[in-house]
């Protein structure tokens, strides 16, 4: 299972190492690819609800495990857009 909570600061922010301007630049590329994941999400969705109708009502196994990827990506990024972390989400470091 993936922790979603690995990033989460036990303490309150220090003011970040990055400059303000260059935070920005990554905050404006990763809203985009979170637009883009909403996207993929919802592509999830359909098609394993397909899968789900054909197949006697059993999902795909790796759908859903992507699905839930997907889903653990968007909240690091949700914490690094909001400013509740400095580590920032794939492709910036590795995926969990």
């Amino acid at each position: 299972m993936i922790d979603i909570d690995e990033d989460r600061p036990s303490a309150p922010l220090e003011k970040p190492q990055e400059p303000l301007w260059q935070r920005a630049v990554f905050m404006l590329i990763i809203a985009a690819m979170l637009s883009f994941a909403q996207s993929i999400l919802f592509l999830i969705a359909v098609v394993q609800i397909i899968v789900v109708m054909i197949d006697n009502r059993q999902p795909n196994e790796r759908l859903a495990d992507f699905g839930c990827m997907v889903g653990a990506w968007v909240a690091k990024a949700a914490r690094y857009m909001s400013v509740a972390t400095d580590a920032k989400p794939w492709p910036f470091k590795e995926m969990d």
